[in-house]
């Protein structure tokens, strides 16, 4: 008999501002009795309701359940920078570049497949189109180095016939009414999304159409019952057939991958919304988004009114996790490096307050692959999204109910010639070794 049990729990540290800038929710619905269904999906973020879609796309009157340890946008979901990115975006680089042109041909190819699927339940869902604004995104150089980072890049997709332009530092000043960028290098395919708008608008659609999706009901174990699955709830079980776990880092509390998966945490901060008199001092465009060309440097958005107020959002700094649990020392170093960042950026804001603070989990491998694959019979796995959590977790919840479905893609096609994620070095040269590199790295990348 297979038997796993959850050891951890997720944890959050501060909240999850893209859904607190929001109207507040409606009452979830929570597991309280036994049910049945044809497929059970572990997690409610980007990879579970994009499972959960494509399963019913592929199962017409099936039975579906989604369990979601939180609300719907409050963890890993509603923590991210709400980039869709569709050219090669490695994080382990240092300039962005992919794994070569074929291969970097087929992600991109992924990546607009997995955009197109989200365009398209956007608008059968009738979710904001402020939600979802195919605006593209800048990377932003604030020094000569990182301008060179964002040459390379720039070269890297001429050859894979990707357009890009670059920006020199008064378009950024008209863009972002900063004047702390050199140059910037746009590029049109990436969506800027407000993550909690769309998952909160993902999930009442799922709701209107069948699916069961079910808030405040963490899965506590996973027990075999012939073909199919038993499901632990506090409040009841789930027996079905078939069950994706869609869970990313947390695939592990479940016994699987371990020590091979690394447990990053991102911070973030955002402002309160700007009045009139501080729109008019910062000046520039209401939404934009930018990456920095060095990729440990510091993302940042601006929203606006429809998006949940006109505000600044700023996230630098990581650090490895193995307990899959920020601590509040983190939170506040990241704080203070934040604010710095959002001074030498917006001089004329300096009366402006940080509304919102935050960490955000992330997963990666050392050799940036997924896990989507049977992991036992009848039980999948959406997981690992290596930093990409918007576009790679809908593409993994897609592969997965592909799998599940006993169909295939190019998506499921691509995830299958991927190898397992690499064992990690053992503790406590993993955390040491991690942390300092990645401190290393901030250093380095410290004016972007």
């Amino acid at each position: 008999m297979s038997l796993y049990r959850a050891r951890r729990l997720p944890v959050h540290r501060g909240p999850a501002a893209w859904s607190a800038i929001l109207p507040a929710q409606d009452a979830p619905d929570i597991l309280a009795a036994d049910t049945t269904a044809d497929f059970a999906i572990v997690g409610g973020g980007f990879a579970g309701l994009s499972a959960a879609r494509r399963l019913m796309q592929l199962n017409p009157g099936a039975g579906i359940v989604v369990l979601e340890a939180g609300r719907l946008a409050e963890g890993a979901a509603g923590r991210n920078s709400g980039f869709m990115v569709d050219l090669p975006h490695e994080l382990s680089s240092s300039d962005y570049a992919g794994k070569g042109a074929d291969e970097d041909r087929e992600i991109i190819g992924l990546n607009r497949a997995a955009i197109a699927f989200a365009r398209q339940l956007v608008e059968d869902y009738a979710i904001a189109p402020a939600f979802f604004d195919p605006i593209g995104k800048v990377n932003g150089a604030a020094s000569e180095a990182a301008d060179r980072l964002n040459s390379s890049y720039a070269a890297h997709l001429d050859g894979l016939g990707e357009a890009s332009e670059r920006l020199d530092a008064q378009a950024m000043f008209e863009m972002t009414g900063s004047r702390h960028y050199v140059s910037g290098l746009y590029t049109p395919g990436t969506v800027l999304i407000q993550p909690g708008g769309y998952i909160r608008g993902f999930g009442k659609g799922l709701r209107r159409d069948g699916v069961a999706v079910y808030e405040n009901s963490p899965v506590l174990q996973l027990r075999r019952s012939g073909a199919g699955w038993n499901i632990t709830t506090p409040g009841g079980q789930v027996a079905a057939g078939k069950v994706i776990l869609a869970n990313n880092g947390h695939l592990e509390s479940f016994g699987f991958a371990r020590h091979r998966l690394m447990h990053i945490f991102l911070y973030a901060s955002m402002t309160a919304a700007l009045d009139d008199a501080a729109v008019e001092r910062l000046g520039g465009v209401p939404r934009w988004g930018i990456t920095p060309s060095d990729p440990m440097g510091t993302s940042l958005r601006r929203i606006d009114r429809a998006q949940g107020g006109s505000r600044i959002l700023v996230r630098t700094c990581a650090s490895l996790r193995p307990e899959m649990e920020a601590n509040q020392a983190g939170l506040a170093r990241a704080a203070q490096v934040h604010q710095q960042k959002f001074a030498d950026r917006f001089p004329m804001l300096s009366k402006v307050r940080m509304e919102y603070r935050w960490a955000g989990h992330l997963c990666l491998s050392r050799n940036s692959v997924s896990i989507v694959r049977e992991l036992d019979s009848n039980l999948y796995a959406a997981c690992c999204q290596n930093g990409l959590g918007t576009v790679r977790g809908t593409m993994t919840g897609i592969g997965a109910a592909e799998l599940a479905s006993g169909t295939g893609s190019a998506i499921t096609e691509y995830f299958s010639r991927e190898p397992e994620p690499v064992r990690l070095p053992p503790p406590p040269f993993d955390r040491i070794g991690a942390n300092s590199y990645l401190r290393w790295r901030e250093w380095r990348a410290s004016k972007e």
